[in-house]
């Protein structure tokens, strides 16, 4: 069985999408009347970050250490700003736990990378007869579409792809950059514009002849696309990808990491209306030597990263519109193998959740003593994303059709998580 895999947008989709969501782009008269109201606009507009933890974080020494069991390791719990203790090695994040939740008793069946990705991101486990919608594709089709005043794609994934639209097709598809903000095969840092506008003429003489060539509709409609793409890579909304244009401070505050800098794209790009951003933080298959990489490497990062955007967004009067979701493929192993790492575990571990006016400071659901399986309940993917969609209003009675005429329940027919809605 042939998964997809998780690629970004070829040149040519890229301008496909660019033209698909130039299609949207308002009259003068709207964008005068947004802009008056910028700051009430973005307030209403709920959006979703998504922390992508690419190969599987080994969540028992994050969000639920086991101390005085033979699994536990090396780290200590710290107590948090929330009822509940997370590592020592994330004491920044642990001052903005009011505002987070860690979910600990998350279930899942897919402890294959691939297969994990997949169930993840989608809440569906991979079907060879059906491509399923990446929950960012899912909240671009039901939020993004109505944001008329929104010039970029409405789906940004940040340092790696984020998965496929599957059904609701490429309009929905995830655009990626970098954390520097550079769109792979098209990179707008190079584009001169007098070169820029010397193609633009070339081109205008060429389509220019097959119009008058009368071959039907086809070339007019090719020269309205490349307008309409030209115009949207000119916008000012694109200005959201430059971090740089952020005050020295801010920019320290969220650290020099690749990580760091594609959680303030991320804010960046809430605040002109994006309702979805996935940023991607690769490095956590740690078979070996996990608690060395943990401490002197991606702990730190991670700390710093979640830490500085919960702040930051909390600052701006934006903590109850932007929920916050932090996971991987899976958990890892509670037991810790012969090279000092853990390995791949889908049967007990945490999700952390967190703003868009869920409950916070909450610890839902539990491990036992070694952190070997739930006890009690059991979340899954879907109860994840149906929490996200109550936070940003999309109704769980929405149902989305596959190509073939299969009726697809939104986040597979998951459940909010009572504890952070009530």
């Amino acid at each position: 069985m042939n998964l997809p895999t998780p690629s970004g947008m070829d040149r040519r989709h890229f301008m496909r999408h660019l033209a698909t969501a130039a299609a949207t782009v308002p009259t003068l008269e709207f964008i005068s009347h947004v802009k008056a109201n910028a700051a009430e606009v973005r307030k209403k507009q709920k959006a979703c970050i998504l922390m992508w933890l690419g190969g599987g974080a080994p969540t028992i020494d994050i969000w639920d250490l086991k101390p005085g069991s033979k699994n536990g390791g090396e780290f200590n719990p710290i107590s948090t700003k929330g009822d509940l203790q997370i590592s020592e090695h994330m004491p920044k994040t642990a001052m903005q736990m009011d505002n987070l939740s860690v979910v600990r008793s998350m279930s899942t069946r897919e402890a294959d990378h691939t297969r994990g990705r997949y169930y993840m991101h989608t809440a569906y486990v991979p079907n060879p007869t059906v491509v399923h919608p990446v929950f960012g594709s899912v909240v671009s089709y039901e939020l993004g579409s109505a944001r008329s005043e929104l010039e970029i794609p409405s789906f940004i994934s940040i340092g790696g792809a984020a998965g496929s639209p599957g059904f609701l097709g490429m309009a929905h598809a995830p655009f990626t950059v970098d954390s520097n903000g550079r769109i792979r095969n098209a990179n707008m840092d190079s584009m001169d514009q007098q070169r820029l506008k010397n193609r633009l003429a070339m081109l205008d003489v060429v389509e220019n002849n097959f119009i008058n060539s009368n071959r039907g509709d086809s070339p007019l409609a090719h020269r309205q696309v490349y307008e309409k793409a030209v115009n949207l890579m000119t916008s000012s909304q694109m200005d959201a990808f430059k971090v740089e244009q952020e005050s020295s401070e801010t920019q320290a505050s969220y650290g020099t990491s690749q990580f760091g800098r594609g959680l303030l794209m991320a804010r960046r790009l809430v605040e002109v209306g994006v309702p979805f951003i996935e940023v991607n933080m690769g490095g956590w298959d740690l078979h070996n030597n996990v608690f060395q990489t943990l401490r002197d490497q991606r702990l730190p990062q991670l700390d710093q990263g979640i830490s500085a955007l919960a702040a930051d967004l909390k600052q701006r009067g934006m903590a109850d519109d932007v929920v916050l979701v932090c996971m991987g493929e899976f958990g890892r192993t509670p037991r810790i193998n012969q090279n000092v790492g853990r390995d791949h575990f889908a049967a007990a571990w945490s999700v952390m959740v967190g703003g868009g006016g869920l409950n916070g400071g909450v610890a839902v659901g539990e491990t036992d003593a070694d952190g070997v399986r739930v006890v009690g309940k059991s979340y899954q993917p879907g109860d994840i994303w149906a929490t996200v969609a109550h936070a940003l209003g999309i109704p769980l009675d929405t149902v989305h059709t596959s190509k073939r005429g299969r009726p697809m329940r939104i986040a597979n027919g998951g459940q909010p998580i009572q504890d952070l809605i009530g």
